[in-house]
């Protein structure tokens, strides 16, 4: 390969500029020439230099040559000589706005060529170039600058969505140009970049929110659609980038309190979503003061405690940040790893000037792939790397520092990801280990959250109320869990007391014969081993001959229990186990389930006693993720000492403040008797034996009383019948005219069960809507036969 002399480098630019002559077949023949001598003779030529200063030139011709030079050489020499001729893209660039149509001419076809040499992944190297050119005096670079984006944003989109936190600021900008070819060319550039977003959420709002950018009287409309979406997809700093101009917007909405409520909602809802602290953290400066200033300025309550809350969530994902290593990668660092690698096979060319343009850019485009995470070798040796410094270095040896740099990034991502997962530890066999989103209406409960699961062990399901611990359950047994065992794997079982109306009339035994799970996947259980599994855990033979209805509420627990050992299952999800039971069942469950060796147990249960007694783990629902913490319930707390208000009324920072009753119209005390009954007994139908006799007790204003005793001895039966819902067999029941009694059953849906399709609000209007108590006017009515 002859290196290419100066003199004769000066003779090859002076055809350029010839008045006569075709200046393009001149700029093949400089291109051909730096071929030829190597990617190195186009510095040591002066020929770098002769393009750089040739665009400037007072010439015209001059220009129209270099310009036709750089787009033949960026198309003759190929990618060795895009580290050389990617910086000049802002002089050609300005070269579109020249006074002369055929350097504008050759300014197109340079930046075309320029464009279509750009490595995908050296994307961010030229956005600062991008940038500039977008905000210049002259129209045409502004424009060419944004047509060029959206040529960038179709060929290369993932490393486009990595650089949306620095595109939409400037291309906003550039969205409000006066001239009319701009501001289009700049909405179709910004268009395109949210596209390559990837949020299903949001794909649908796209041109809602570049038109909002553009016209900010849009606002409130967009706010209000926003604000109706369930936000289930994982929230990246791309998603934040096209949000957060709205949203700031939103909140700085003057005498709108509805949209700053609204704002706020979307922002706690997104901010919950955010997988990578680092992701939110450059937006913070941007939303907090603003939050801030509705949380402690508006005049709503209801708009300041929204505003609170979602400045608390952002404070938590910014304090999260402050713990994460950095996202992206020092282009600096990784060249000065690669120089390590090249100097210990060439010593010689690791030093070398020339070799450091290359070696500065082959960083930058390593650094991107490490930013998204792409690890093919294929890839880093034949479009980043080794492409590269093959032109100064024997292939082989190449190829041997891309394959070794690889590895390091590999290696380092490997301890960035083991850092972020939640390890366990725990030997075993492994039931279930998967990754799922979890929704309820329009609230997301858990978000790519990862639940491990092994034989044997028992774990108790923590959270606040609210966050959906028993949805999870349920979800899990309809087999609604992305990646959870399918039932033929896996036997799941959802311990529950609730009957079906078709089988209400049934007996114990009809009722746990006649489930289908006991009757599939390999089971067959009969009549004989249902009585036999139910005497073992204390049902007597008149207890299995009566209506299942007539069974207490922990004696149906008990029931649903026995029921889930018949069906021999490998998984056993039980809500809130412990409801109705009373001491000695307690016990007697504890004892059944710790002395379960190859079942797994997932409990939900507000009995800290009976979980701390029970569980071998605990999982914890934390910011919609999954956590496993080895150990019971009290080292859990250990760990976790806020999750102690989960349990205790005194730990816990709400307030319950219930109205201070007033005295009845006519009763002047409140030791005065305003309820009671009289030797009282009740007989179920079809039974041999009341359930009590004798009841007698009168209850006064004053009256804190509580009823005890065991397992269907009757409390439930005693408090219906003085209530008024259920009619004594003897005896007499008195209350007085002006009382109203509030009865909440054992049984969550004993009195909304007919009305489902209602809100809870709606429920309380229907309810007492006429001035009266419907339910109860409705069972007085049932009872005259109306």
């Amino acid at each position: 390969m002859a290196a290419i002399l100066a003199p004769e480098m000066q003779g090859l630019f002076s055809k350029l500029t010839l008045a006569e002559g075709d200046r393009t077949a001149a700029a093949t023949e400089l291109a051909s020439a730096v071929r030829a001598g190597g990617i190195a003779s186009l510095t040591t030529s002066g020929a770098l230099a002769k393009l750089q200063a040739g665009v400037e030139d007072k010439d015209a011709a001059v220009r129209e040559g270099t310009l036709l030079a750089m787009s033949a050489t960026a198309e003759e020499v190929g990618r060795p000589a895009e580290p050389y001729l990617i910086p000049l893209l802002g002089a050609v660039l300005g070269a579109l706005a020249d006074k002369a149509a055929p350097v504008r001419a050759a300014a197109l076809k340079a930046q075309a060529s320029l464009e279509a040499l750009l490595n995908p992944h050296g994307i961010a190297a030229v956005l600062p170039t991008l940038f500039e050119a977008m905000l210049a005096q002259k129209w045409q670079t502004n424009e060419g600058a944004c047509k060029m984006l959206s040529a960038l944003a179709d060929r290369a989109p993932r490393q486009v969505a990595l650089c949306l936190p620095e595109i939409v600021p400037k291309v906003t900008e550039a969205m409000g140009n006066a001239r009319p070819a701009v501001a289009t060319a700049a909405v179709e550039a910004m268009t395109k970049c949210m596209n390559v977003v990837g949020n299903r959420d949001i794909e649908v709002f796209i041109p809602i929110l570049v038109n909002c950018l553009q016209t900010p009287s849009n606002v409130p409309d967009t706010i209000h659609k926003l604000a109706s979406t369930t936000f289930v997809q994982t929230v990246e700093a791309p998603t934040l980038s096209i949000m957060v101009p709205l949203l700031v917007r939103g909140l700085r909405q003057d005498n709108t309190t509805a949209i700053k409520r609204k704002t706020a909602v979307i922002i706690e809802n997104m901010a919950k979503l955010v997988d990578n602290p680092l992701d939110a953290v450059p937006f913070l400066p941007k939303l907090l003061p603003g939050l801030e200033k509705v949380a402690n300025e508006v005049a709503d309550p209801e708009c300041r405690s929204v505003a609170q809350r979602a400045y608390k969530e952002l404070n938590r994902v910014g304090n999260e940040g402050k713990t994460v290593p950095p996202k992206k990668k020092d282009a600096v660092a990784v060249a000065a790893a690669l120089k390590e690698l090249i100097a210990a096979r060439q010593p010689a060319v690791s030093g070398d000037e020339v070799f450091g343009v290359t070696l500065a850019y082959v960083g930058t485009l390593c650094a991107a792939l490490q930013d998204i995470r792409s690890f093919d070798f294929d890839e880093w040796n034949g479009a980043a790397a080794g492409a590269y410094l093959a032109t100064f270095i024997p292939e082989a040896d190449s190829e041997a520092v891309t394959r070794a740099y690889l590895a390091r990034a590999v290696e380092e991502a490997e301890r960035e990801a083991a850092a972020a997962r939640v390890v366990d530890e725990d030997e075993g066999e492994e039931l279930c280990n998967c990754e799922f989103s979890l929704a309820y209406g329009a609230k997301i409960l858990l978000n790519n959250a990862t639940m491990r699961l092994l034989r044997g062990h028992r774990y108790g399901l923590c959270g606040p109320n609210g966050v959906g611990k028993s949805t999870l359950m349920r979800a899990i047994a309809n087999g609604q869990v992305d990646g959870f065992p399918p039932a033929d794997e896996l036997r799941t079982v959802y311990v529950e007391h609730d009957i079906q109306a078709s089988l209400a009339d049934l007996n114990v035994v009809d009722f746990v014969f006649a489930d289908p799970l006991l009757h599939s996947g390999g089971l067959d259980v009969t009549r004989e081993e249902i009585e036999a599994q139910l005497t073992s855990i204390g049902f007597t033979q008149e207890m299995l001959e009566m209506v299942i209805t007539s069974l207490s509420g922990g004696w149906k627990m008990k029931l649903a229990l026995a029921r889930a050992m018949l069906m021999k299952a490998d998984i056993l999800l039980l809500d809130e186990p412990t409801n109705h039971l009373d001491t000695a069942n307690v016990a007697w469950l504890e004892a059944y389930l710790t002395g379960l060796t190859t079942v797994t147990s997932i409990i939900v249960s507000h009995d800290s006693g009976f979980l701390d007694r029970v569980c071998s783990d605990i999982i914890h629902y934390a910011n919609r993720k999954l956590k496993v913490y080895k150990g019971n319930l009290t080292a859990f707390v250990a760990a976790v000492p806020e999750a102690q208000s989960y349990y205790k009324l005194e730990a816990t920072e709400q307030e319950w403040r219930l109205p201070e009753p007033g005295f009845l119209e006519g009763v002047k005390s409140k030791d005065k008797a305003i309820l009671k009954m009289h030797n009282v007994s009740f007989q179920y139908p079809g039974r041999d034996a009341p359930t009590f006799t004798g009841a007698t007790l009168q209850v006064s204003l004053s009256s804190r009383v509580a009823c005890v005793g065991p397992n269907g001895a009757g409390k439930s039966t005693l408090i219906k019948v003085l209530t008024g819902e259920t009619e004594p067999t003897d005896g007499g029941v008195w209350k007085h005219p002006n009382l109203r009694i509030a009865y909440v059953a054992q049984h969550a849906f004993h009195h909304i069960e007919q009305h489902l399709d209602k809100t809870a609000n709606e429920y309380i209007q229907w309810r007492y809507a006429v001035g009266e108590d419907r339910e109860a006017l409705q069972k007085l009515y049932t009872e005259e036969g109306g």
